[in-house]
């Protein structure tokens, strides 16, 4: 998990993805590749989810792929059989985070009350997800979170953008962010995996720039 934490805060950004067909599986993890982010989040909000994921982990196998937007057990299983190196979950489900853990699958559940960040410490866990971040009040609220809970870091993901990406990157409790404006579906739909790559290397670029 720390390894896998460190590969995060290195990234900075970690692209959230919606595959409505998994044959652009493979050309979108090239660009994300090539744009300089080895990384995506996959949510299993379709049912091209669980082959889209296969298809890129078994090509980019360097690439950090993982499975988001998991409500169930069963598609934990799926994901990770796939070849999902990571769960992400919008909210904190016990049944979930505790099957991961004893599974010994990295988890990262979302966490937006310190009730929830405070099971999440009881389970061990240093990072979560922290969404939908813009609606929950984005980075004074992180902050507000982190002052008791000091062990903690945040992922958020919902709302982040290129607009308010030095707000969250800026502050030393947030990991990295979760984003799809790089990942559009529109783009995907559209087959523009040249311009995805570019986006992509434009977000690295911003994320260097803040954190150096």
């Amino acid at each position: 998990m720390s390894t896998m934490a460190e590969q995060f805060s290195k990234m900075a950004v970690v692209p959230v993805v919606v595959l409505n067909d998994a044959k652009d599986a493979l050309p979108l993890a090239q660009a994300l590749v090539e744009g300089g982010l080895p990384c995506a989040e996959v949510t299993f909000r379709t049912d091209a989810a669980e082959e889209s994921i296969r298809l890129m982990a078994e090509k980019y196998p360097d690439m950090l792929v993982g499975a988001g937007t998991v409500l169930t057990i069963d598609q934990v299983d799926r994901a990770v059989g796939a070849g999902a190196k990571f769960i992400v979950s919008p909210g904190f489900d016990p049944e979930i985070v505790d099957y991961c853990i004893e599974k010994n699958i990295p988890v990262f559940p979302g966490c937006i009350t310190p009730s929830e960040v405070a099971q999440a410490v009881k389970r061990g866990l240093k990072v979560v997800k922290f969404f939908p971040a813009e609606q929950f009040g984005g980075v004074a609220t992180i902050k507000a979170l982190a002052a008791p809970y000091t062990m903690v870091k945040f992922m958020p993901t919902g709302g982040v953008s290129t607009k308010n990406l030095k707000d969250y990157l800026s502050c030393d409790k947030i990991l990295c962010c979760g984003g799809s404006w790089m990942v559009k579906g529109d783009l995907i739909k559209a087959g523009e995996f040249d311009k995805i790559r570019e986006m992509t290397k434009e977000a690295v670029e911003l994320a260097k720039s803040i954190r150096g």
